[in-house]
């Protein structure tokens, strides 16, 4: 009895142990794999400097612009200027933070570089700061091999950017030193100038088509048979139907 027992007990333990490692197998297959999509380097000139400030500067694509700007210490004087801290009626950053913006983002020293009068008006008058700050932004989220052309900025007069890679200028005269800086909803461009929107590049007119010949062709050939029309009547003579009257008596005798 003892050895029946013992061999029952010894293959239901066994059932159990199988029964409980199937769903275990089943749910480490069932679990997904997420791929990491890889963050592109940003480049220019000056990115080195710019990986030293943010060693963890690929978590700035995880951070809606305002956030991304905000931690970034060489552009700090900008991110004042767009976020209240220049003028406290000048806040952009919820406007931002609705993108997709490529933002040209000035260096602290390109601040200071500007007249102190201009930088007096930029703190007295929120008209001016916000023509300033809303002609460093346009429509787009573009990274450094794509960003050329020329474009309407959220000012609305045009920017020019030209060249690609880590050679990109603004405006002809302003640098690119790091560009293509990832944010969450936009593309950061650290400047070595700041832009003044009455020096943006006349606006690119279209060229006018030539859809009009067309027409005028058109126009010819539907003169040409009202002209072969007339040519019939004007070329017939009136003298068969003067042929055709009888003569009068007296004319006859005569």
């Amino acid at each position: 009895m003892n050895t029946r027992t013992s061999k029952a007990i010894g293959v239901a333990l066994s059932t159990a142990a199988i029964a409980l490692s199937v769903p275990l197998a089943v749910s480490a297959y069932a679990e997904p794999t997420t791929p990491v999509a890889e963050i592109p380097d940003p480049q220019g000139p000056d990115c080195g400097a710019f990986k030293e400030s943010i060693p963890n500067w690929k978590s700035l694509a995880n951070l809606p612009v305002s956030q991304a700007l905000a931690s970034i210490p060489q552009i700090s004087s900008f991110n004042s200027a767009i976020s209240g801290g220049l003028n406290p009626a000048v806040d952009i950053t919820a406007m931002l933070d609705n993108g997709p913006y490529v933002v040209f983002a000035p260096t602290n020293e390109a601040f200071a570089a500007l007249p102190p009068d201009q930088l007096e008006m930029l703190r007295t008058d929120p008209a001016a700061l916000t023509t300033l700050v809303y002609y460093h932004e346009f429509l787009g989220l573009l990274g450094p091999d794509d960003v050329k052309g020329q474009r309407p900025t959220q000012e609305g007069t045009e920017v020019e950017v030209t060249g690609s890679g880590g050679d990109i200028s603004v405006n002809e005269t302003t640098k690119v030193l790091c560009g293509g800086i990832p944010a969450q909803n936009a593309r950061i461009y650290i400047i070595d100038n700041v832009l003044n929107p009455a020096e943006a590049p006349a606006p690119i007119t279209p060229e006018p088509t030539t859809s009009a010949e067309p027409t005028e062709t058109s126009t010819e050939a539907t003169e040409t048979p009202t002209e072969s029309t007339e040519t019939p009547a004007e070329s017939s003579p009136a003298s068969p139907t003067t042929s055709a009257t009888p003569l009068p008596a007296e004319t006859a005798e005569a």
